[in-house]
């Protein structure tokens, strides 16, 4: 049997389990689109290639599965560049596929052509330039291979034409993936595994530090255990949010510039940080010289290169965090940390979240009823900003995957495709974009795309006529010197939602708020709820740029 390398490529990626691509179709990808007329995958096609891209995070950040997204080459594959860098950021896996011009016309600034391998070569786990049909069915699962083993992110593969045309026969499927230069560690070295133990039993005022990589790899029962067994707290990253319950009383929110008080202290104040699956970013540490300065820290993580990058590490324990969970389950025992433990407990009581009550709507009030009308059980994304900072904040994830964000890149626009791809993924779940009105518009023409595939994914706008977070920072840091900074002139976003055929709902009462989402949930469309809120309210506490974790901004709109 003769097959194109079309046929070929579309075949390895169903025995991969690809069983969704997200994407966009042009000029030399037609040959691949003719397979996909008559192949057993679900295509879905957006209306912009970047929200191809994060769509397919979305799918592959609710899941763990591999996102599968596709575009034409030159503009097509460009447009795919700020999706592959989000994903990148925060290593989530992904196979990305591009179209090429012909081989024999790559180089001479052909039509549509772009060198999309060179261009994204710094936010790629690896790439492909395909060059002879035998090559495809190899190099797709050695694609999924590295984007979904080690720390995972996105694998490029481009496609020429004539690759895509060209005729071979009985192709073989590879069974396994024998790279001999790319073998991820998984367990942890035993001595170190024991150094971290004997550190945790003899500490009185431990933490446990957890970022995505409790995602990554499936830890979070392993987690709990641990917490179990030794009755220490957790603190989280921004994408590490639900993989520890939020409602645990040793749960003690997010940490870094808009963290709790209490988390913030705890960690300022900790004698032994255990940091699982996290990479000591910026925005968590603050001032690195003043972080944890008392604690010795524990760092588990699979990427050899993270550690020590940005914060020194005492006991380093290289592998994949639920395999070190299980390993360290076996031997831990409970520090004794009764007074660290009603001491965290004071600060919980001393310093709780809050904000103004009365007035105009406020944005944090619409968080707390979507938590409550949902039961938590819902799949949360954010776009980027205010929005995300209070979602964070307000809304108690205690289920992985749960909460879908762009934490490294921070990217604007994410939310909307993200959440499409994640309701494609779990078709029986609620799912809500927490936006903003200004990064909403950035892939607002996604509307199309929900109604084309009958997705109810529900749109919550946190409606402040600004870009709230940066007017946030020129109110505090340049004297309320607004350049623009206003989004005074916008759409009606309940009309744009029914001319796309979404139902609309404009909300500006607290009254209103309960109503609006019952009515958003129970609907069998995708839905825009615009909540018109306090256009000043900021995002507290505040860690300012270069100050310590303790020296936290306070205030209420």
């Amino acid at each position: 049997m003769k097959y194109t390398g079309a046929q070929i490529l579309i075949e390895a990626l169903i025995r991969e389990g690809a069983d969704t691509i997200f994407g966009y179709p042009g000029g030399v990808l037609l040959p691949i689109f003719d397979v996909l007329y008559d192949a057993k995958i679900n295509f879905i096609l957006v209306r912009h290639e970047q929200g191809a891209a994060h769509a397919a995070d979305g799918y592959s950040r609710s899941t763990n599965r591999v996102g599968v997204c596709m575009a034409t080459s030159g503009p097509g594959a460009t447009n795919l560049i700020t999706g592959i860098a989000t994903a990148y950021m925060d290593s989530i896996p992904m196979v990305v596929i591009t179209g090429q011009v012909p081989t024999t016309m790559i180089g001479n600034d052909a039509f549509q052509e772009a060198d999309i391998i060179g261009i994204t070569r710094p936010i790629v786990k690896h790439s492909y330039l395909l060059k002879n049909v035998a090559d495809i069915s190899r190099v797709v699962k050695e694609a999924f291979w590295i984007a979904n083993t080690g720390r995972p992110g996105p694998v490029l593969i481009d496609i020429p034409k004539d690759i895509s045309t060209a005729v071979m026969t009985n192709p073989k499927y590879p069974q396994k993936v024998d790279i001999r230069s790319y073998n991820p560690t998984c367990l942890g070295h035993p001595m170190q595994i024991k150094k971290a133990v004997s550190a945790i039993a003899s500490s009185k005022k431990p933490v446990i530090y957890s970022g995505g990589g409790i995602m990554s790899s499936n830890a979070a029962e392993e987690l709990q255990k641990f917490v179990d067994i030794t009755g220490i707290p957790v603190t989280s990253t921004l994408l590490g949010l639900g993989g520890f319950p939020g409602t645990d009383p040793l749960f003690l929110g997010m940490l870094g510039m808009h963290g709790t008080k209490y988390a913030n202290y705890a960690i300022s104040n900790a004698d032994l940080v255990i940091a699982i699956g996290a990479r000591f970013d910026d925005r968590v540490t603050g001032k690195i010289d003043e972080f944890a300065p008392a604690a010795t820290i524990i760092h588990i993580d699979i990427d050899p290169s993270s550690i020590s990058k940005n914060v020194l590490v005492h006991i380093p324990i290289v592998g994949d965090a639920k395999h070190i969970l299980q390993q360290m389950n076996k031997e831990a025992t409970p520090p004794k940390i009764n007074e660290w433990i009603e001491q965290i407990e004071q600060w919980k009581k001393d310093c709780p979240l809050g904000y103004k009550k009365g007035g105009k709507l406020k944005p944090q009030f619409v968080i707390e009823k979507i938590y409550e009308v949902t039961g938590g059980n819902a799949i949360i994304t954010t776009e980027v900003g205010q929005n995300q900072m209070w979602a964070a904040q307000y809304y108690k994830f205690d289920y992985p995957k749960s909460f879908l964000s762009s934490g490294g890149l921070g990217t604007m626009g994410y939310g909307f495709p993200a959440a499409i791809g994640a309701q494609v993924a779990n078709p029986d779940m609620v799912v809500f974009d927490i936006a903003g009105d200004g990064s909403f518009q950035m892939n607002i023409q996604e509307l199309a795309t929900a109604i084309q595939y009958n997705l109810p994914v529900n749109v919550a706008i946190l409606n402040n006529h600004n870009l709230g977070m940066v007017r946030q920072w020129q109110e505090l840091f340049f004297n309320k010197r607004y350049s623009y900074t206003s989004m005074a002139v916008q759409p009606d976003f309940v009309k744009v939602a029914e001319a796309y055929g979404a139902e609309g709902i404009r909300v500006e009462t607290e009254a209103d708020v309960v109503p609006a989402l019952k009515r958003a949930i129970i609907s069998k469309k995708p839905v825009v709820l615009d909540f018109w809120v306090e256009e000043e309210e900021n995002v507290f506490p505040m860690v300012p740029a270069g100050a310590s974790l303790t020296q936290m901004l306070e205030g209420m709109a």
